[in-house]
């Protein structure tokens, strides 16, 4: 156990364990400390580690953490960013980094994924056999000829790099892809998969599946809400993938009950874990069978993992080993 007294070379806010289930191993030569933000000594540990590591998942942390800090460098063993006052730290003088794109393809899984499941009902299905009702749910879903998503028209709001990633996978399984984004980062690769640029209001209304790929900022909070679930086809899809906060989860409810949408994937929330009070938890019904929810683990598989540990550890290495400035900088 390294003790507040101890000179360290990292303190790290994710468990030993973490990296230990991925087969990734940690620089032998560092001493690191593993801690929770919560624990006691974390702060004093603060004042004397020369790099912090950090998961991209997780509470704000505070500006205080880092008064009277040693820490130089704080690489997170994601592509979020979401956790950190990246201003306050640039005052600081310490310099921050990310692993950028780590996760794209298993996001771009769930999205597929969780499309499918959704237009076709699996999940109710499930529910209605488990129940009894074998032949009323098949005759059902016969009646209702259920879409793949062959021809669907995918909707892509935001096309960065996991957006990107995104459409790529929506494409390969004969998707027709919108996007709306001001300013693609790749409108070259846009083009190649025959995307076309739509404003919000049009995409919305076109899309039969519509999956949310941007940072949670000022513009985009509360992106999508009651005026834009009315513009939606009642048979439409939505993959909340993004950032909690980007959906109005109130109005997404409210959608459901009414029965104008054909289902959503929630995988983040306004809060993490989701209070008692989400409206999202007080669903019953069918809207509820409409409704897939999952723990912010879109972009995490072991594969995914993996990569972002090795990435994020080798990063941490260049910087307090090798003297090198970090790679994938972004403060």
């Amino acid at each position: 156990m390294i003790s507040p007294a101890t000179e360290l070379d990292v303190l790290c806010l994710r468990p030993k364990a973490d990296f230990e289930r991925a087969g990734v191993v940690p620089p032998s030569s560092l001493r690191i400390a593993y801690r929770g933000p919560d624990d006691s000594d974390a702060p004093a540990l603060m004042k004397q580690a020369r790099a912090l590591v950090i998961p991209a998942v997780g509470p704000k942390i505070p500006c205080a953490f880092f008064d009277g800090t040693t820490v130089r460098f704080v690489q997170v063993t994601g592509a979020g960013l979401d956790r950190l006052d990246l201003g306050k730290l640039n005052e600081l003088g310490i310099a921050v980094a990310n692993v950028p794109g780590g996760s794209n393809t298993a996001l771009a899984e769930y999205a597929v994924a969780a499309a499918s499941m959704l237009l076709r009902r699996f999940a109710w299905s499930d529910f209605e056999i488990r129940a009894g009702h074998y032949a009323a749910v098949r005759a059902r879903m016969l009646a209702d000829n259920l879409s793949g998503l062959d021809e669907l028209t995918v909707g892509v709001v935001g096309l960065g790099a996991i957006g990107m990633a995104v459409a790529k996978a929506f494409h390969a399984r004969g998707c027709h892809i919108g996007y709306y984004d001001p300013a693609p980062p790749d409108p070259d690769g846009a083009k190649a998969l025959g995307a076309v640029a739509l404003s919000l209001e049009q995409l919305l209304a076109k899309s039969d599946v519509i999956t949310l790929h941007v940072p949670l900022i000022p513009a985009t909070q509360n992106l999508i809400g009651a005026d834009q679930f009315v513009l939606m086809k009642p048979t439409a899809i939505l993959i909340q993938a993004s950032r909690g906060g980007v959906v109005n989860e109130s109005a997404l409810a409210g959608c459901l009950r009414l029965g104008h949408l054909g289902g959503a994937a929630v995988d983040v929330y306004s809060t993490e874990p989701p209070a008692a009070d989400n409206p999202l938890l007080a669903l019953d019904g069918e809207a509820a069978r409409k409704l897939l929810l999952t723990p912010h683990i879109a972009g995490v598989t072991g594969q995914a993992s993996t990569y972002l540990f090795r990435s994020a550890w080798r990063n941490v290495e260049r910087v307090l080993i090798d003297k090198q400035p970090p790679v994938d900088r972004v403060a």
